[in-house]
């Protein structure tokens, strides 16, 4: 930011004679540099900073300066600098979500239910879609207690492919999940590994039955290391950063409306992901289909 444009931005608020004198330029300075039409420069900025402006509310002000600057490249074809686009973040005075993930044990462990092999040994990296599965579940809190979530994350794209939210932590919790991904994927799951962590709820008999059923190998990470559900976890991890830290609900209702929004309308649909070239997760399914089709 420059001494003139300094003195212009806190003229509202002290005088700019005060100003000038602080930051050690002439008052006829300023007011030349103020007469002066603006650059191609500033224009170009101008312009840019109101289409950060859109992305950032278009993104539920979720967005941070990496993934509204590759929204600017990919989505919209503009070349621009990262700099260029955090400076312009910082002069609009906006910043992308943050927060911390919170701590309430969800994973409750029945010692008399067996626990499914680990089919993964940590090794997420898949090449194909419907290969493997993570599953894990969260709380939500609301002003009428707690909501619960459990989600079915499909590794290859980073999808959301089943979810379901109630307002207890029983089987049919993770069973509906489960339910909701087989359907989304055709009915078909023959061949699919579905990992999770040892919580009482996969290790259900309903939820065993129900896997089996549908040709789904169940697998188990070791006990107590987040590691080894990590992908998972950073699904979670990002909802509670963009969402849950950023908002208070009232009731159960509002955080499902807004819990849906957020998967269904921001994040398959839409949200950049690194690990993806910065596409979103329904838009690299869509890429992939092609090229399949293709070859």
């Amino acid at each position: 930011m420059t001494r003139f444009r300094f003195v212009e931005q806190e003229a509202a608020q002290f005088p700019v004679s005060l100003l000038c004198r602080v930051v050690g330029v002439t008052r006829q300075g300023y007011y030349a540099w103020k007469r002066r039409p603006p650059s191609a420069r500033e224009l170009a900025d101008r312009e840019l900073a109101e289409r950060i402006r859109e992305i950032y509310a278009e993104t539920d002000e979720i967005y941070g300066a990496p993934r509204i600057y590759s929204e600017l490249r990919l989505g919209d074809g503009i070349a621009v600098g990262k700099k260029r686009v955090a400076r312009l973040m910082r002069q609009l005075g906006i910043r992308g979500a943050d927060g911390r993930r919170g701590s309430l044990r969800t994973t409750v462990r029945d010692p008399k239910r067996s626990s499914a092999p680990d089919l993964v040994d940590r090794d997420f990296a898949r090449a194909e879609p419907n290969l493997l599965w993570v599953c894990d579940l969260k709380y939500i809190q609301t002003g009428q207690g707690f909501l619960f979530l459990a989600a079915v994350q499909d590794v290859f794209s980073r999808r959301i492919i089943g979810w379901s939210m109630r307002d207890d932590l029983k089987a049919e919790l993770v069973l509906d999940a489960l339910g909701m991904a087989v359907s989304a994927r055709g009915g078909d799951a023959g061949g699919v590994v579905a990992h999770s962590d040892h919580g009482s709820q996969y290790t259900s008999l309903v939820y065993g039955a129900y896997a089996k059923q549908s040709g789904i190998d169940l697998s188990m990470g070791s006990i107590g290391d987040p590691w080894d559900n990590a992908l998972a976890e950073s699904f979670f991890a990002s909802l509670e950063k963009e969402l849950l830290r950023r908002e208070r609900f009232a009731t159960r209702e509002q955080a499902r409306l807004r819990i849906f929004w957020y998967i269904e309308c921001f994040y398959n649909p839409r949200r950049r992901h690194s690990s993806l070239g910065m596409l979103s997760p329904i838009d690299y399914e869509q890429r992939h289909q092609q090229e399949a089709i293709a070859a």
